[in-house]
């Protein structure tokens, strides 16, 4: 569940006036997503600049949010996309990637799967088995002898490091290196990257620093290295306290490989740390009541409406316009009777009254991307906020959409 424990005195101030919150509201309803564009910007700007090497390609990790006006802002800043999946590609798609700026780094495709993202024109692809590896070599040979597919694959291998990584299901051990050099040479193509993943949402600088010579080491196995993945997992601040510095981790990575004797393409994929503070989930106070010195405020949304707390840890933080100075030890509770369905848990916040507005913070990355139909719940609308000028980038679910794709 959410258990959002916020122990200091004082309210974090919203991300926007109060008027300008009004506004949406009467506009496009609650609960709502609000996403701002500049920043979204200034957060793209500041990791680009980060890393000086100049063959780096970001890719933004789509999988944390697919929504096509938030995709055309990375493209337009000259990012491309990650994708782990054929959804993530047919979304970049059709926000206007070019395929070639696309990464594929997924696992366990099926041949028709394959055949499509080969078909799309995707050529950077990092395979997580050797069985998937073989197949795309199959499936590239057959379109190429059917003449259905434009120029060879850029083919990489997830990397596979228990003494690193931990335990995952992800990714090729260097011991199965030799191998997979032969299936792709058998297909006359080269295997060239290799896709270094350090895990999900990690605030730990020398996390990445600390493996990038072993990383390093390891790529130079492959006879025709010619790039380096560095992965995303880049974690985002949702509880204060460090964040990931991009500036220090920039300028070791970029130090490191300039002292290679060869050019390497550096790609990085940053998706949470990219995206996750630009977004704000608006939800109005629908009732209130107390247990003890407790405050209870129900909402008109629910938890189904954001990510799961596996992803986030379940920790998102909450405020108000109400400008009480008056703190309240305050479950925020969502609009279904789950047990577990919690906004907020042990929050402090003012007294509240029905119609008042919260605001749900950070909520940019596996927000709506994860958000379901659980409880039968219609999904919210997302507007783009920029510039003070506000635009509809996503439809407020209705009841029809429980039907879809049924046959009764």
């Amino acid at each position: 569940m959410f258990a959002l424990t916020d122990r200091t005195s004082t309210l974090k101030q919203p991300p926007f006036t109060f008027a300008i919150t009004e506004e949406l509201l009467a506009t496009y309803g609650s609960p709502l997503y609000v996403y701002q564009s500049d920043v979204l910007r200034r957060t793209i700007a500041r990791i680009t600049n980060a890393i000086s090497y100049p063959q780096t390609q970001f890719c933004f990790a789509s999988v944390t949010n697919g929504n096509i006006a938030l995709l055309q802002i990375f493209q337009a800043c000259g990012w491309g996309l990650h994708a782990n999946t054929p959804g993530d590609i047919y979304l970049g798609i059709k926000a206007g990637f070019a395929p070639k700026n696309i990464v594929y780094s997924g696992s366990n495709l099926h041949r028709s799967e394959m055949e499509q993202v080969l078909r799309w024109g995707v050529t950077t692809l990092n395979l997580d088995s050797l069985s998937q590896l073989q197949l795309c070599c199959e499936v590239y040979q057959f379109l190429r002898e059917n003449q259905q597919v434009l120029a060879p694959p850029r083919l990489g291998l997830r990397l596979n490091l228990p003494e690193l990584t931990g335990d995952s299901r992800i990714g090729v051990r260097s011991t199965e290196f030799l191998e997979a050099i032969s299936i792709a040479k058998a297909a006359g193509l080269k295997l060239s990257g290799l896709h270094f993943y350090r895990g999900t949402g990690t605030n730990s600088t020398a996390a990445f620093t600390q493996v990038i010579d072993t990383v390093i080491a390891i790529c130079q196995q492959l006879p025709d290295w010619e790039y380096l993945d560095f992965g995303g997992g880049f974690g985002y601040p949702y509880r204060g306290g460090t964040a990931f510095d991009w500036e220090l981790f920039g300028a070791e990575l970029t130090d490191r490989i300039n002292q290679l004797d060869r050019p390497i393409e550096l790609i990085i994929e940053p998706g949470r740390s990219a995206v996750a503070g630009c977004a704000t989930l608006l939800a109005r106070v629908v009732s209130t009541k107390w247990q003890e010195a407790k405050q209870i405020v129900g909402v008109d949304t629910t938890v189904a409406n954001i990510s799961v707390p596996s992803v986030h840890g379940g920790y998102r933080e909450i405020c108000t316009w109400n400008c009480q100075d008056s703190l309240h030890l305050t479950d925020v509770c969502g609009n279904t009777t789950y047990s577990r369905d919690y906004l907020g848990k042990n929050c402090q916040l003012p007294a509240l009254a029905v119609g008042e507005i919260l605001a749900i913070l950070d909520v940019g990355a596996y927000g709506y991307a994860m958000s379901s139909h659980f409880l039968h719940r219609p999904r919210p609308a997302e507007v783009l906020l920029e510039n003070s000028q506000h635009r509809l980038i996503r439809r407020r679910e209705d009841y029809r959409i429980l039907l879809a794709n049924q046959v009764f």
